[in-house]
């Protein structure tokens, strides 16, 4: 499954435009599964409340571009520290309906064991579903928006969509372009 992820190895610069990162945090579990680690947000966070996520966010003046925002974010947020991220590549960049700046979503290898620390201020729950079920088509369903269709994911009692839905999409080969289901 490594092999089969679709990054891209770049991102493009944002000009003027405020960037966000996230880390899309990869690992292998203790059978050989490939799994990513998302969060959900709480209620009381002021953007986003209650969504799935990747760890991520603004960046701080002393971080090393996307890069550094994504690995320092997954460090405050789950615990994953510099030292185990292996970065493999990039998705393309993303504009969300609520956030105003370009999110870059950076992919990693993380190195295990994992021993997630988890913000309680910025985590309410840790997912970490295999990368093939999230590959599997007929696990997704979607909904008409605006025109769009936005598609969504159920893991456990949380649903996955929006943004994060999207990158998860692309970063397993299921953008909107490559199948219509």
């Amino acid at each position: 499954m490594w092999k089969q992820l679709r990054l891209v190895d770049d991102y493009p610069d944002p000009g003027d435009r405020p960037m966000a990162a996230v880390l899309a945090p990869l690992y292998e579990d203790e059978l050989g599964d490939i799994r990513v680690i998302l969060t959900k947000r709480p209620d009381t966070m002021p953007t986003h409340a209650g969504h799935i996520s990747f760890p991520g966010g603004r960046p701080d003046p002393g971080d090393d571009g996307p890069v550094g925002t994504a690995i320092r974010e997954a460090s405050e947020e789950v615990g994953i520290h510099a030292h185990q991220v292996e970065v493999l590549g990039f998705l393309p960049p993303i504009d969300t309906v609520e956030f105003s700046p370009l999110v870059i979503p950076v992919v990693a290898r993380i190195a295990t064991p994992l021993n997630l620390v988890v913000s309680e201020l910025e985590v309410a729950r840790v997912h970490t579903p295999r990368l093939d079920d999230l590959a599997d088509p007929s696990r997704w369903a979607h909904v008409p928006w605006n025109g769009w269709k936005a598609w969504y994911y159920i893991l456990d009692e949380d649903t996955l969509w929006g943004a994060t839905a999207h990158m998860v999409r692309q970063l397993v080969g299921l953008a909107d372009g490559d199948i219509d289901q």
